[in-house]
C-alpha cells in the first residue's frame, strides 16, 4: 500500500521523469528544428534517457512503494549511464581519445541509394553545436550526471528520516 512521500522523495521522483524527459525534448528540437542531426554516439545517449523515463512513468504508477523508490533508483542509474556516454564522447570531440570510427547518415528514404549517396556523413569526433567550449555532449554528461547524483541524494535522504516504504 502507498503512503505518503517526504517532499525529498517526491523530488526524486519528478526529476528522474523531468530530466530526461527535458533532455529528449531538447535533442529532437535541436535536430528537427535546427537540423542537428545526431552521430551514434548522440543516439548512444538517448536510449538511456528513454529507458530512465520508462523507469520513471513506472515508478509514478506505483508511487511510495519500495518498488516505486527502486523504480526511480533505476531511472537515475539510465540517467547516469546517459552521462557517462556523454562524458566518453565530448571526450572524442576534444580529441582526448579516440572513438568510433564508423559515422552515421539519415534515413534512406524510398530511394534507398540514393539516399546513401546523397546522405551526409554524421562524425562522432565534430560537435553539431557548442556553447562557450561546451557541446551537446558535455552539457548531456554535466546535466545527467549532476542529476543522477541529486537523485540519488534525494532517495539517500528520505532513507535518513522517516521511511516513505
Amino acid at each position: 500500500m502507498a503512503k505518503t512521500m517526504t517532499g525529498a522523495l517526491q523530488a526524486a521522483y519528478l526529476a528522474a521523469l523531468v530530466v530526461p524527459g527535458t533532455l529528449i525534448l531538447a535533442v529532437y528540437v535541436a535536430q528537427y528544428g535546427f537540423g542537428l542531426a545526431p552521430c551514434d554516439m548522440c543516439w548512444w545517449q538517448r536510449y538511456p534517457h528513454f529507458v530512465a523515463i520508462a523507469f520513471a512513468i513506472a515508478a509514478f504508477a506505483v508511487r511510495g512503494t519500495r518498488l516505486g523508490a527502486a523504480l526511480v533508483l533505476l531511472a537515475a542509474l539510465a540517467i547516469g549511464v546517459s552521462g557517462v556516454i556523454g562524458a566518453f564522447h565530448a571526450g572524442v570531440e576534444y580529441g582526448w581519445w579516440q572513438g568510433p570510427t564508423a559515422c552515421s547518415s539519415t534515413s534512406l528514404g524510398n530511394d534507398p541509394l540514393a539516399s546513401i549517396m546523397n546522405a551526409p556523413l554524421i562524425r562522432c569526433d565534430t560537435p553539431a553545436w557548442t556553447l562557450h567550449g561546451v557541446s551537446l555532449a558535455g552539457f548531456n554528461f554535466l546535466i545527467s550526471a549532476s542529476s543522477a547524483l541529486l537523485i540519488l541524494a534525494l532517495l539517500g535522504r528520505r532513507n535518513k528520516g522517516t521511511h516513505d516504504d
